[in-house]
Order: C-alpha cells, then sequence, then structure tokens
C-alpha cells in the first residue's frame, strides 16, 4: 500500500498504463476463453482515439497501477440492444476494499450518462449483486446467458 493520493484518469490522459490495465482485463476475462492478449490490446486502442464512444479509467498512485473501468457499447452478446456499458473493472488485491473499485464504477457511469444515455448498464457474477445495489445500481435481470449474469442499470436522474 501506498501513502499517495489515488486518482482516477482517463487513459488517454494516463497512456503508459496502457499495458498493465490490458494485461489485467486480458488475464481476468479473456485469456481463459483463450482469446490472445492482441485482441484486448486492439479494444483498448480504439477507446483513445479522439472522439471515440469508449472510455477507459485508470486509477492509479502516482505510477502504481491500482485499478481500472471502461465505458463500452455493448457488453453482452445476449442484450445487443443495451447501450452504454460499464465494463472491465478490475482493482488490484492490495487496494480492493477501499472504495476504490465504487469509485471508478462511478465515475465510468457518470462519462456514460454524461454523452446523454438515458441509462448505462452493467453485468455480474451474482456474488457482485451487493457490491453494485450499494453504489445505486438497479438489479434488471438475472441469470443471463452461460455465465448466469446479472444485469444492472444506472439511470439519469
Amino acid at each position: 500500500m501506498t501513502d499517495r493520493t489515488i486518482v482516477v484518469s482517463d487513459l488517454r490522459d494516463a497512456p503508459h498504463f496502457f499495458g498493465t490495465v490490458a494485461n489485467r482485463i486480458w488475464r481476468s476475462w479473456w485469456e481463459p476463453r483463450g482469446f490472445p492478449l492482441s485482441h484486448i490490446t486492439g479494444l483498448l486502442e480504439e477507446s483513445l482515439a479522439d472522439g471515440a464512444e469508449s472510455l477507459c479509467l485508470v486509477a492509479h498512485a502516482g505510477d502504481r497501477f491500482v485499478g481500472t473501468a471502461s465505458v463500452i457499447a455493448s457488453d453482452l452478446e445476449e442484450r445487443p440492444n443495451l447501450t452504454p456499458w460499464v465494463a472491465a473493472v478490475w482493482v488490484d488485491p492490495p487496494f480492493r476494499g477501499l472504495g476504490i473499485g465504487g469509485d471508478i464504477v462511478l465515475k465510468a457511469a457518470c462519462a456514460a450518462l454524461d454523452t446523454g444515455a438515458g441509462a448505462v448498464h452493467l453485468c455480474a457474477l451474482p456474488g457482485k449483486r451487493a457490491f453494485y445495489e450499494r453504489l445505486g445500481w438497479r438489479l434488471d435481470e438475472k441469470d443471463v446467458g452461460a455465465d448466469r449474469l446479472e444485469v444492472f442499470s444506472m439511470h439519469r436522474t
């Protein structure tokens, strides 16, 4: 743990974290399904373009990576009509339980809603329900797809 302040930056403003963010996302969700790292780096590169619809946020303490969350058009094959989504939420283990994950998720949700979307969506395993509900996410569906995910939404107020 560090005594430095943890800040959340757009990856475009902190591109030196690109490789770390790609690695965490890939190892957590894509490597186990047989996708190459280049699949994730390609998706992340899209979020770096000016005017990109996707966004990647990175939490860091100075040059130490802490966590990440992204805003993407679609995160659930079974619900292609829902957009945008908060996705790829990850906090490194030493920083879990400190409110950092919630902070990143809410900043990503606000960024999505600031684009004019009426709602933003998120999917997670059932064990994460209490975490997202505490942050103000509304559970919309249970048991979706092969992974039996739960689908949440947050609406513009």
